[in-house]
């Protein structure tokens, strides 16, 4: 930590306690002490200092850093009815009491609280950020289940991008292929806010089943719902150098690319 310290959320980010847009929530609710007194919005932590969240101790007076000794990115199956907001005005059961971490972690990007699927999870707050702020497209792969049968006419349009008159934004072209009577894979390379229940609102289909399938090279496969596991060294890397061949656009541009909230 720099001697003249280091901005609280960006603190409490890099500590895998939570991002750093619900670091400032957090301090805007009054939960954030420094040294027992109340935190205020954009204050520093300094060396020595003492920070709590909710009463649970951050950083000891000596600056332990013991708790990001152990570097922490999950593959979690997230189950339908589970949401993976942390806030305490969602009174469903959040992703992060599911998986009940021995290391505090935290979701990266969303999944709506009516999908199912692979959602990563770390206590790694430059992951994060990297993965947020990544100015390349990165793929994301949903298996979607609708109330009627697919048509070609109906691919072809959301191959072809579909125009979404709430958001004001036509989707950008994607891979579409039927996988069943009512079934379709699809590859995203944005990430708006329930894109593809809009899609395919707009084309006349209601979504009945969504599971996301696949983050850039890590893949759900056999992982039951509510399981767990931690990426393995080749997932880690080959992840690490795609997110490292990314440009960084700033995270207002950028910010729907993984919390996509479908």
């Amino acid at each position: 930590m720099e001697t003249e310290g280091i901005r609280l959320n960006k603190f409490l980010s890099e500590a895998g306690v939570c991002s750093r847009r619900e670091a400032d929530r957090f301090i805007e609710a009054g939960k954030v002490c420094i040294n027992g007194q109340a935190a205020t919005p954009g204050q520093r932590v300094i060396p020595g200092q003492s920070v709590t969240v909710n009463g649970r101790t951050i950083q000891s007076g000596n600056g332990d850093n013991s708790h990001k000794d152990k570097q922490v990115l999950l593959a979690v199956h997230k189950p339908k009815g589970i949401v993976c907001t942390t806030s305490d005005k969602d009174r469903a059961p959040n992703i992060v009491d599911m998986v009940d971490y021995p290391v505090r972690i935290y979701p990266i990007g969303r999944l709506d609280k009516d999908s199912e699927g692979l959602i990563l999870m770390t206590n790694q707050g430059s992951l994060v950020n990297k993965m947020m702020r990544s100015g390349n497209a990165h793929e994301k792969e949903y298996l979607v289940k609708v109330n009627r049968p697919i048509t070609d006419e109906f691919i072809r349009k959301m191959k072809k991008g579909v125009f979404l008159p709430e958001l004001n934004v036509t989707t950008k072209p994607c891979v579409v292929k039927k996988a069943g009577e009512k079934a379709f894979r699809i590859i995203l390379t944005q990430g708006l806010n329930r894109q593809i229940r809009r899609m395919c609102g707009q084309l006349g289909f209601e979504v009945r089943m969504l599971k996301r399938l696949r983050i850039m090279n890590v893949e759900l496969g056999e992982l039951k719902p509510g399981a767990y596991r931690e990426l393995s060294k080749k997932e880690y890397h080959q992840m690490k150098e795609a997110l490292n061949g990314s440009t960084n656009h700033s995270y207002k541009e950028q910010k729907k690319e993984i919390s996509d909230g479908r």
